[in-house]
């Protein structure tokens, strides 16, 4: 399972994630993407920023996460677990994390 963690005192502002996936899983991605979102629509989770996006080649995905606490409030919900857990299926190659420092942003992130 591919986790979003930050060390403890680590102050992270956001962070971004590419990852590939395999062309026939396309589809499947994109359902479970949806899926995941409607979870975090219906509960409403306070303290992360979560984006998710897919590149014009139709096999890379954009990410992008900013946590405003300690946890990972995403990883109560049964639906963002189980896209965790199905993740290495669906990837081509090892998906890249980076941290972003916020520069500026126009209710991008608020």
């Amino acid at each position: 399972m591919y986790q979003i963690t930050k060390k403890r005192g680590e102050q992270m502002n956001a962070i971004m994630i590419r990852a590939k996936v395999k062309e026939e899983r396309t589809a499947e991605v994109d359902a479970a993407i949806q899926k995941v979102f409607a979870a975090i629509k219906d509960a409403q989770p306070t303290g992360v920023k979560y984006a998710s996006c897919k590149l014009d080649d139709g096999v890379s995905y954009l990410i992008l996460l900013k946590l405003e606490g300690e946890a990972n409030p995403l990883v109560s919900l049964p639906e963002f677990t189980e896209f965790q857990q199905n993740l290495k299926s669906f990837l081509a190659e090892p998906p890249t994390q980076e941290k972003l420092q916020i520069v500026g942003s126009y209710h991008f992130f608020e």
